[in-house]
C-alpha cells in the first residue's frame, strides 16, 4: 500500500474515532448511568454540553494552526489527545469528572474536521467521492458508538467502551507519527521560513474573478444557515437515536446489546448513501442532492410521530440516511470555493458553527424529551428540514471555484 493510501486509511480512522467517542457518553447515559448515579436522561445530558461546546469552539484555532503550523502534526495532536482524554472518562467516578473529560474529549475532536477533511480534500482527484469515503467512516463511528458501548455494557462495564477506544487512538497516533514524519517535523520548518520572507505573511495565491463575488456570498450565506440547522437536525438524529430505540423497538430491541446492534445497523445502511450523493456531486452537483437529502428527511419527520416497532425502525432509517446524506455537501462546497492555503481556517469557521449548533441541541432534545416527548422532536426537525430544502433551491447549479492566480488580463479586468 502506497503512503497516500496508509495516509488517506488512517484520516479515515481518525474520522471513525472522532464520532465514536464524541457519542460513547450518549449510550452510557441513557442506558446504564441513569441508575448508576440516580440521575434522569434529561440531567444527565446536561453534563455532556460543555465537551459539545468545546467540539465547537476549538475548531476554529486548530484550523488556523494548521493553516500556519502544520496540518499532519495538528493531526497526532488530535490522535494522541483523544486517547488520553477518552481513558479519563474511563476514570471519571462522578458527574463532574465526567463533565471535565468529556471537555477534554471535546476540545481534541474539535482538531479533525478542519485538519482532516482538509487533507482529504487536498489529496483527492475526486473531491466529492473522497469526502463521501470519508465521511461513511464517521457516520460508521456514529453508529459504532452504539454499539460497542452496548457490547462493553453487556459483558465488560461501561468504562471499557471509553477505554479501548482511548488506547487505539493513542496507538494510531504514534502509527501517524511514523508515517508522515517528514510532514510533521520538517514541513513546518520550510512554511515558516516562506511566511518570514514573505514579510510574515502567508502571500495570497487565489483568484475569484469579480463576476462571481456576488454569488460567492450568496452561496456562503447559504452554506452557513444550512449547516446550522443541518447540524441541529444531525445532532438531534445521532445523540438521541439509543434512546429512540429504547421507547420505540420494544420487542426488537430489549437490550443494550441489541439497541447498539439497531443503531449500528441503521447507521452502517445510512453511510451508503453517502457513496451516491460523493458520486452525484462530481457530477449532477450539490444543489440536486441537498434537494434530494433535505426533501427526505422533511417526509420522514413529518410521519414519525406515534410510530414504533418495525415501521419506527424503517422510518429512522430513512431519516437516518437523509441526515448522513447531506454531510458532505457543505464540505464539498467548502472544498470548491475556498482558497487552498485557508481552506483549514475556513473549515474550522465552519464547524464552529456546526458544533455549537451540536451544544446548543442538548439541552434542547432534554427540554423537550422532558415535557412532551420525541415526538414533539420530529415535528420540530420535520420544519427545520423543510426550511433546508427551500434554502437548498436557491443554490446555482455551479459552484464557482478560485483560479491559483490572477492573470495580467483577469486584474485589468477588475
Amino acid at each position: 500500500m502506497t503512503k497516500a493510501r496508509l495516509h488517506f486509511l488512517l484520516l479515515n480512522l481518525g474520522h471513525f474515532l472522532d464520532h465514536l467517542v464524541m457519542l460513547v457518553f450518549a449510550t452510557v447515559a441513557a442506558l446504564v448511568l441513569r441508575f448508576e448515579w440516580g440521575m434522569s436522561y434529561s440531567e444527565l445530558i446536561a453534563y455532556a454540553t460543555p465537551g459539545f461546546i468545546a467540539f465547537g469552539i476549538f475548531s476554529l484555532p486548530a484550523g488556523w494552526l494548521a493553516d500556519r503550523w502544520s496540518r499532519e502534526g495538528m493531526m497526532v495532536v488530535y490522535f494522541l489527545g483523544i486517547g488520553v482524554s477518552s481513558i479519563a472518562c474511563a476514570l471519571a467516578e462522578g458527574p463532574l469528572a465526567m463533565a471535565a473529560a468529556l471537555f477534554a474529549v471535546g476540545m481534541f475532536a474539535a482538531i479533525y474536521h478542519p485538519v482532516g477533511l482538509t487533507l482529504v480534500v487536498e489529496g483527492a482527484k475526486r473531491t466529492g467521492m473522497a469526502l463521501a469515503f470519508n465521511g461513511i467512516w464517521g457516520n460508521l463511528g456514529v453508529g459504532g458508538a452504539a454499539l460497542l458501548t452496548g457490547l462493553m455494557i453487556d459483558t465488560a462495564g461501561w468504562r471499557s467502551a471509553f477505554f479501548w477506544p482511548g488506547i487505539v487512538s493513542l496507538v494510531l497516533g504514534f502509527a501517524y507519527l511514523a508515517l508522515m514524519w517528514n510532514d510533521v517535523v520538517e514541513l513546518p520548518k520550510s512554511r515558516r521560513a516562506a511566511v518570514r520572507a514573505a514579510g510574515g505573511k502567508t502571500p495570497r495565491k487565489s483568484y475569484l474573478p469579480q463576476k462571481d463575488r456576488d454569488l460567492y456570498l450568496r452561496i456562503t450565506l447559504i452554506v452557513l444557515y444550512t449547516t446550522g440547522i443541518s447540524a441541529l437536525v444531525f445532532q438531534s438524529v445521532t445523540f438521541a437515536l439509543p434512546k429512540i430505540f429504547e421507547e420505540r423497538l420494544t420487542g426488537i430491541a430489549d437490550t443494550a446489546t441489541m439497541i447498539g446492534w439497531a443503531t449500528f445497523v441503521v447507521a452502517a445502511i445510512a453511510s451508503l448513501a453517502q457513496i451516491a450523493v460523493g458520486h452525484l456531486l462530481d457530477t449532477a452537483g450539490p444543489r440536486t442532492m441537498f434537494l434530494i437529502v433535505a426533501g427526505l428527511q422533511a417526509v420522514c419527520f413529518t410521519v414519525m410521530p406515534g410510530l414504533d416497532g418495525w415501521w419506527a425502525l424503517i422510518v429512522a432509517m430513512c431519516f437516518v440516511t437523509g441526515s448522513f446524506g447531506q454531510l458532505p455537501i457543505n464540505d464539498y462546497i467548502i472544498g470548491k470555493t475556498a482558497t487552498p492555503e485557508l481552506r483549514a481556517s475556513i473549515y474550522g469557521a465552519r464547524f464552529v458553527l456546526t458544533f455549537t449548533v451540536l451544544a446548543m441541541a442538548l439541552p434542547l432534545i432534554a427540554w423537550i424529551h422532558a415535557n412532551w416527548g420525541f415526538d414533539m422532536l420530529f415535528r420540530l426537525l420535520a420544519v427545520t428540514s423543510a426550511s433546508v430544502f427551500i434554502a437548498a433551491s436557491l443554490l446555482p447549479n455551479r459552484v464557482p471555484e478560485p483560479s491559483a492566480e490572477p492573470t495580467p488580463a483577469q486584474v485589468a479586468a477588475e
